[in-house]
C-alpha cells in the first residue's frame, strides 16, 4: 500500500506533517477530512511532483485573483451553482496556473469539500486572505459579499503596487544608462584618448589619469571584477532575507527621510483596508490581526501587529498596542479607538484606508519629486566626469600652444 506525506492545517491552526498509508490519493484525502485536517500539500512518497498544485506557469497577479472574485460573484448571484460557475471561471481564465488550480477546486468541491478547504491546499495561488475570507463567507452564509470585499481589497494592492513600480521605473532606467554610458566612455573613449595624447607626449591632467586608471582596471580585470559585483548582489539579496537583513532593511525603510513617509502609510493603508475587509466578512478581531500580521511586508509591522494580536487576545483593545508600537501615525490608533468607543470599527477602518490609499499616492509623487533632483545631481557627477576627463588634455595643450 502507498504511502502519502503530507502538510495540513489542524483544527486549532497548526500546521502539521505526517503520512497516510492509503490505497489511492483520494482515499488519503478522505483519510486527512475524517481527522479534521486541512491539507496545504500532499504526495505519494517518492514522488516528484504534487498532484494538487499544478506547477506550470507564474502566481497570478493580484488582478487576476480580483476579476476572478467579480466573475465568481456574478454569476452565482445570476443564480448559477458553485460547481458551475468554478466550471465556467476554469474555461474562461486566461492566467494558465490560475485556470488548472480553479479546476482542482471544482473537483475537490465535488468531492464533498467546502471551498475555502479546497482553496487552502493551493497556497501558492491564493493567499491566505482570500482563504480566510472564503472561509468567514461560507460560515456566515454571505459567501458572495466576503469575495466582494476581497475583489475590492485585491484591487486597491494591486494599484498601490503599480503606483510604487512606477514609481521606481525611471529612477532604474536612468541608473542603468548612466552605468552603460559610463562602461562605454571607459573601454572605448578614454583609451583612445590616453592613446592620442601619449604619442602627442602630452602630460595627462590628474582627472584624467584617474579615469585612465579606471579604464585599464576594467578592461584588465573585468573576469574579476565581473563576479564580485554578482557576488556582492547575491550577498546583500541573500541577507536581505534572513532575519536580521529583513530588520535591517526594514528599519531603513521607516528610518530614511525618503522613504519613511511611503513606507509607514503604505502598511497603514494595508492594515486598514485588510482589517475592515475581514471584520466585515465575519472574521474575529484576533483572527484578522493575525492575519494582517501576515500580509504587510516590513517586519517590523508584522511583529508590532503580531504583539497587537497578543494583547487583543487578553482583552486590550486594539488601539492601545498600535499606539504604544510607535510605528503607525497617530490619526491610525486615534480612530480605531473612536471605532471601537462608538462600535463601528468597520466603518471607521475603511474610512482609515480611503484616506491612506490617497496619502500613499501623493506619498509616491513626493517620492518622485525627490528623487528626480537627486538623479539629475548623480548624472551631472558622472557625466561630468567623464567629459571633464577627455577634455582636460584637450584644454592642457590649447594652454601650451598659446604660451608658444
Amino acid at each position: 500500500m502507498p504511502a502519502f506525506s503530507y502538510v495540513a492545517v489542524d483544527k486549532t491552526g497548526k500546521e502539521v506533517k505526517g503520512s497516510f498509508d492509503a490505497e489511492t490519493i483520494e482515499a488519503a484525502r478522505q483519510e486527512a477530512k475524517r481527522k479534521e485536517l486541512t491539507l496545504l500539500s500532499i504526495k505519494e512518497q517518492g514522488a516528484f511532483s504534487k498532484p494538487l498544485k499544478p506547477g506550470f506557469g507564474g502566481k497570478p497577479k493580484p488582478r487576476d485573483l480580483s476579476v476572478m472574485c467579480r466573475q465568481f460573484v456574478s454569476m452565482t448571484r445570476a443564480g448559477v451553482t458553485m460547481i458551475e460557475a468554478l466550471k465556467m471561471l476554469s474555461e474562461q481564465t486566461e492566467h494558465k496556473k490560475l485556470r488548472a488550480t480553479i479546476n482542482e477546486v471544482r473537483l475537490d468541491v465535488e468531492r464533498g469539500e467546502s471551498l475555502a478547504t479546497a482553496m487552502a491546499i493551493h497556497t501558492d495561488v491564493f493567499p491566505e486572505l482570500m482563504i480566510n475570507m472564503v472561509a468567514a463567507g461560507e460560515a456566515s452564509g454571505n459567501l458572495d459579499t466576503a469575495l466582494d470585499r476581497v475583489s475590492v481589497q485585491l484591487e486597491r494592492s494591486a494599484k498601490t503596487q503599480s503606483m510604487i513600480k512606477k514609481a521606481m521605473i525611471y529612477p532604474i532606467a536612468v541608473c542603468v544608462v548612466a552605468i552603460v554610458v559610463s562602461v562605454v566612455m571607459l573601454v572605448v573613449v578614454i583609451p583612445n584618448y590616453a592613446t592620442m595624447f601619449a604619442d602627442m607626449g602630452t602630460e595627462l591632467p590628474w582627472i584624467t589619469k584617474m579615469y585612465v586608471a579606471m579604464s585599464d582596471a576594467l578592461i584588465d580585470y573585468w573576469f574579476i571584477i565581473i563576479p564580485v559585483v554578482a557576488a556582492l548582489v547575491f550577498a546583500v539579496i541573500s541577507y536581505s532575507k534572513t532575519d536580521s537583513g529583513k530588520h535591517l532593511f526594514g528599519k531603513l525603510a521607516i528610518k530614511i527621510p525618503i522613504l519613511s513617509n511611503m513606507t509607514i502609510k503604505s502598511a497603514s493603508s494595508l492594515t486598514a483596508r485588510t482589517l475592515s475587509t475581514l471584520l466585515g466578512a465575519g472574521v474575529s478581531l484576533i483572527e484578522a490581526v493575525e492575519i494582517v500580521s501576515s500580509v504587510v511586508t516590513n517586519v517590523h509591522f508584522q511583529e508590532a501587529l503580531a504583539h497587537a494580536k497578543d494583547e487583543v487576545t487578553i482583552g486590550m483593545p486594539l488601539s492601545r498596542p498600535l499606539e504604544e508600537c510607535g510605528l503607525f501615525p497617530p490619526m491610525m490608533y486615534h480612530m480605531v479607538r473612536i471605532g471601537e468607543e462608538a462600535g463601528n470599527s468597520e466603518e471607521m477602518l475603511d474610512k482609515l484606508a480611503d484616506y491612506y490609499d490617497e496619502e500613499v499616492e501623493m506619498a509616491v509623487q513626493a517620492l518622485m519629486a525627490a528623487m528626480e533632483p537627486m538623479i539629475i545631481i548623480v548624472l551631472a557627477v558622472v557625466v561630468g566626469g567623464l567629459v571633464g576627463a577627455c577634455m582636460a588634455p584637450m584644454l592642457t595643450m590649447y594652454q601650451a600652444l598659446d604660451s608658444l
